[in-house]
């Protein structure tokens, strides 16, 4: 991964891919991670029309005009999984690609931050450490994936997945070779009692509704994390306010944030700080509103 310092030549260029495209934060927030590192780069969003050609045709068209690496959102992660020619164990475990290398041998690399931008998050942003904690994941789709293996890496004392469809997150769980107890359920049969992490990897919060799960496994120290974010709090955040207004509470944001970190660092070799960045994002959303 080369590290190229602001200069005379010519910027080394980046996108985000996907299918809607224009409402990415990507752009701004590579932009400044750049700004923040001193480094010579430009970064754009590109929207991919699935009927136009072959995702790995446009993903062949764009590495041949010069791109050094991507992003990809959705719903091209399962795509990008497929037609990468190298994967890190993350991305395998996770059977998803969010982030593509382009090497100078012409093979694709990809990666999945996704997981380790939500980690970075809770545990420096939320200042709280997986070690040892329990855990309740709501939701076993294709955000849940991404997040398992580097927060199993962290050793939690146990997780439980909890889904609609008990079997899809019991099927989850057993594709991963840890020492961590991990148990699933359906909504109705999660144990009720209090977790110490609560992250909800569902797309409830987008149409402002919540996970259909009690406030009985909310404790007065949990902390309550959506992986949704918006310019103000998200009903699953409200809710848990509601009943437990001393827990803590966390969004998307971060994540989103911290796994655009991931990629920089495997395109530049140097890793941005996300504090900084997440305040002047939050803070133009908020402002656009």
């Amino acid at each position: 991964m080369s590290v190229s310092a602001i200069s005379g030549g010519a910027p080394d260029r980046y996108a985000v891919v996907g299918d809607p495209i224009s409402h990415s934060k990507s752009p701004l927030i590579h932009r400044l991670f750049a700004e923040q590192t001193g480094q010579n780069l430009v970064y754009e969003a590109i929207r991919i029309d699935s009927e136009e050609t072959t995702f790995q045709a446009q993903i062949a068209r764009l590495k041949a005009q010069g791109l050094k690496g991507l992003n990809i959102t959705v719903p091209y992660k399962l795509d990008a999984f497929e037609t990468a020619n190298a994967l890190s164990p993350r991305a395998q475990l996770a059977q998803a690609v969010n982030t593509y290398v382009f090497r100078e041998d012409g093979s694709i690399f990809g990666d999945n931050t996704d997981g380790a931008g939500l980690v970075m998050d809770i545990e420096q942003n939320g200042m709280r450490l997986f070690k040892d904690q329990r855990v309740l994941i709501l939701g076993a789709g294709g955000a849940v994936q991404g997040i398992l293996k580097p927060l199993l890496d962290k050793q939690p004392s146990l997780i439980h997945i909890a889904n609609r469809t008990a079997q899809r997150a019991k099927v989850l769980g057993e594709r991963f070779d840890t020492h961590v107890p991990i148990s699933a359920s359906g909504w109705d049969d999660i144990p009720a009692e209090a977790f110490d992490i609560i992250i909800n990897g569902t797309s409830a919060s987008l149409d402002g509704k919540l996970p259909p799960v009690t406030h009985t496994v909310i404790g007065a120290h949990s902390l309550v994390y959506d992986m949704m974010y918006g310019a103000q709090p998200t009903v699953f955040l409200n809710w848990a306010q509601q009943h437990q207004p001393t827990c803590q509470r966390m969004d998307g944001l971060g994540m989103l944030v911290g796994q655009a970190a991931e990629a920089f660092y495997l395109w530049r070799g140097i890793y941005p700080k996300t504090k900084p960045v997440i305040e002047e994002v939050r803070r133009l959303i908020q402002q656009a509103c």
